[in-house]
C-alpha cells in the first residue's frame, strides 16, 4: 500500500495590511510558506459610502499548503495573532487537498 501525504490548504482571509504577521504566525507553527491575494470583501454589512461611491474594505487572503497534521497549529496561530477579535479582523478555515503535484513532500526535503 502506498504512503500517501495528507495535505491540507489553510486560508485565512484578513483586513489588508496583516498578511506579514499571518505567515509569521503561520511560520511559528511550522508553515513553510504561503500565497498571498489581494482581495475585496462583498459582505452585505462592509459596503461604506464616500461622497456617494461605495467602497468595500480591502482584504488578503492567505494561502498555506502544509501537511494535515500540521494545519491545526497553524490555524490556531494565525488566529491568535490575527483572529476576528484582533485588528486583523481575520478569519481561517482549512480544507482538504486530495493531489499535490510540483513540490517536493512538506515534511522531507527529499521528497522520500
Amino acid at each position: 500500500m502506498e504512503n500517501k501525504m495528507i495535505y491540507s490548504l489553510v486560508v485565512a482571509i484578513l483586513n489588508r495590511g496583516f498578511a506579514d504577521i499571518a505567515m509569521s504566525a503561520a511560520r511559528s507553527a511550522g508553515a513553510k510558506g504561503g500565497t498571498v491575494i489581494s482581495a475585496k470583501s462583498s459582505g452585505l454589512h462592509e459596503e461604506e459610502t464616500f461622497f456617494g461611491i461605495s467602497i468595500r474594505p480591502e482584504k488578503e487572503v492567505v494561502l498555506v499548503l502544509t501537511s494535515d497534521d500540521t494545519k491545526n497549529a497553524i490555524m490556531r496561530s494565525i488566529i491568535k495573532h490575527v483572529g476576528i477579535e484582533t485588528e486583523g479582523g481575520g478569519i481561517a478555515f482549512s480544507l482538504p487537498v486530495t493531489d499535490v503535484e510540483g513540490i517536493a513532500r512538506l515534511t522531507n526535503p527529499d521528497g522520500e
